[in-house]
This record gives C-alpha cells, sequence and structure tokens, in this order.
C-alpha cells in the first residue's frame, strides 16, 4: 500500500537535473564529464537519476561496488568507476564481468591486480596522492607500477587524483596538484582526471579527459554562488506542512531544553520533520524555513519528528501550510550555513522514511 498521510516529502525535478548536467558538461567540452551519484546519488535516487542521466552521459561513479551492482540490477549498463576500488581480491573479477572501473589506490590493490592469472583487461583508474593525504598512491611509487603493467594496460588507464582546495579560487594548492599529476604524466601521455565539480567550475586547467561531476550535478554549488559560470538550479526540495499553531506568552518557552524562550507574544507552528528524517538535531535556533512566500526562524530544539518555528511575523499562516526546508525558494546552502555545516550532509542525510516524488 502506497500511501502517505504526513506530507513530508523530497521533490526531486528531474528535468533540472538534465539542465544542470549539460550546463556542467559545456564548460568542458573536451571532456567526458561523469555523473558522480555515490550515496544513493547524494539522496536524491541513483536508480531514478541514473536512468535520467543514461542519455547524456559517459559513465557514472559511485563510492564501492554494492552501489554499482544496485545499478546494474536495475538496468543501468553504462560503465560505472567504483571510486574505492577493490575492497576484496574478489571485486577484481567482480569489476571485469561487471564493466566497473576500478580505481587503484593503494599497493595492497596493486597487489591483487598483478596476482591476476591473465594481464587485467579492464579499465583501470590509478589515483596518485598529490596533496589531499586520504587515498592514493605515493609519487615515488608511480613509476614502479606503472613499469609492471603491459602497454594495452597502459592503453586502458586514467591517471587522476582528487583536489583538496579547488572550492577556494585563490588557493596555491590546486595548482601545485595539477603540476604534481601532470610531472608524472609527462613520460607516459595516459588519460587523465582531476576536476571535481570544483574543478569544473574553477579551474578549466584541470579539465581532463575525465571530470568527475558530483555536488554541483545536484544544483548545489561548491564555490560562491555569486561567481557561477553556469545557472544551477535545486534538483531536490524538502517540503513538509503545519500540524500545529500555538500562541505563547511573553518569556514562555519552546522545546526540549527550553533553550529558546519568546521575547514578545508569539505564534509557533509545528511543522512534521525531525532528526528521523535527517533534519539535523543541532540546528539553530533562527535557522529559516520558506512559508507562505516569507522566511520564518526555528525555535526551540529539533525533535525526532517535529520542528518548531517562530511564524509571528507571517500572517494568515494556517494548519497544513505548506513548508520548505530547502530547495527552490531557500537556498540549501543558506540552511547550511545556519547549521554550521555543509549541502553535502544536508542532501545525503535525509532519510528513508521520507518519501522521494520525482517531477520528469
Amino acid at each position: 500500500m502506497n500511501y502517505h498521510s504526513r506530507k513530508t516529502v523530497a521533490i526531486i525535478n528531474l528535468p533540472a537535473l538534465v539542465s544542470n548536467y549539460n550546463g556542467l558538461a559545456n564548460l568542458a567540452p573536451q571532456s567526458q564529464t561523469i555523473a558522480v551519484i555515490k550515496a544513493n546519488a547524494y539522496g536524491h535516487g541513483a536508480i531514478e537519476v541514473a536512468k535520467t542521466l543514461t542519455p547524456y552521459v559517459p559513465a557514472f561513479a559511485v563510492a564501492f561496488i554494492d552501489e554499482a551492482i544496485i545499478l546494474r540490477e536495475a538496468g543501468i549498463t553504462q560503465p560505472i568507476l567504483i571510486l574505492e576500488g577493490a575492497l576484496s581480491e574478489d571485486d577484481i573479477s567482480l569489476a571485469l564481468n561487471h564493466n566497473f572501473w576500478l580505481m587503484f589506490h593503494n599497493l595492497g590493490q596493486i597487489s591483487w591486480l598483478n596476482q591476476q592469472p591473465s594481464p587485467y583487461p579492464g579499465k583501470i583508474w590509478l589515483k596518485i596522492e598529490t596533496g589531499m593525504n586520504r587515498l592514493g598512491i605515493a609519487p615515488e611509487h608511480a613509476d614502479a607500477i606503472l613499469a609492471q603493467l603491459t602497454n594495452q594496460q597502459l592503453q586502458n588507464m586514467v591517471l587522476c587524483t582528487h583536489f583538496s582546495n579547488a572550492e577556494q579560487l585563490g588557493n596555491p594548492k590546486t595548482s601545485s596538484q595539477i603540476k604534481s599529476l601532470a610531472q608524472i604524466n609527462q613520460a607516459y601521455g595516459l588519460k587523465n582526471s582531476l576536476a571535481n565539480s570544483a574543478g569544473i567550475l574553477n579551474w578549466p586547467q584541470s579539465h581532463g579527459d575525465y571530470n568527475r561531476l558530483g555536488i554541483a550535478l545536484y544544483g548545489a554549488s561548491p564555490i560562491p554562488t555569486c561567481n557561477l559560470p553556469v545557472k544551477l538550479s535545486p534538483v531536490m526540495t524538502l517540503q513538509s506542512c503545519i500540524i500545529g499553531l500555538r500562541q505563547i506568552k511573553t518569556g514562555d518557552c519552546v522545546g526540549y531544553g527550553e533553550k529558546w524562550q519568546a521575547s514578545r507574544p508569539s505564534i509557533i507552528a509545528t511543522i512534521a520533520i525531525g532528526y528521523a528524517d535527517g533534519y539535523p538535531r543541532n540546528a539553530k535556533a533562527g535557522t529559516p524555513v520558506f512559508i507562505n512566500g516569507q522566511l520564518a526562524p526555528l525555535a526551540g530544539r529539533v525533535s525526532m519528528d517535529m520542528i518548531t518555528v517562530d511564524v509571528s511575523d507571517i500572517a494568515n499562516v494556517e494548519l497544513g501550510d505548506t513548508v520548505e526546508l530547502w530547495g527552490e525558494n531557500l537556498p540549501i546552502e543558506t540552511v547550511a550555513d545556519y547549521m554550521e555545516t555543509i549541502h553535502y550532509e544536508l542532501l545525503t542525510r535525509v532519510s528513508a522514511r521520507v518519501p522521494k516524488t520525482y517531477i520528469k
């Protein structure tokens, strides 16, 4: 029975997704732009997102092989890059059977590759550590690893790295990372991949044979929106509705712990969303929501299933009115700033009990 009496929903605008992809891919016309759909497409629904983007993308990327298998079982046929690579030796043969592209980023994975009964014919991505200090082969090991591979494997290889500060246009770290990878690749002329979303937007010199488009695909900018070279549209609008209205007196407190106190006679609206839905419990008083064309501030702590907001300055508020937590009218970047977090976290933490409605 597919019935939802609660009006809390994530509305996913698939035409906006396509528009974002095409606009961003056009910034790097000489590159192939991979759509990163890990973490259930950043909370948007990986299967629906993949099906929508199938006519446009050369490949998808996910974090680990389990996420890729779900896509194959749903009928997605494009190559899928596994960003964390093989986590067991069995993953290597599995990747070959399913046309997964494996990222190799440590010597253990290289050992598994060399132990294959015949030279591995699949696409190999070799990740080089250039300053992120998270995953990647140390540059001094690169030549020895590349020397072990056949000419066919080298032709089928992508040399890549990951930026640590690409969202900061003036930060010299990104230029240093670009130079480091180029120095390693100078003797080999391999295909390369450097740019994430911020790289695509901020660093044209990082546009490689493949770019890896993540957060910006979903209309959330990794850089200040005033500097965007292309229009991005939010793909997710998180909505709920008012389920309670209450008039309180000056000095009355709202919510657990009585952390918010009315400085005037106030009207408090209770909204059907809480931390069990992925709306962060650490959201501060004053965090905005959008009601009837205006912003209203959070009042009191976030509960498991509900939040409370001060609607004293909004006329004609009624039970059942729609509330936007972020999306078309309230940028998720604004909400994230109030919560002292990042929009990546807000999108990916929306829980499974929030149904998704897809606009096609």
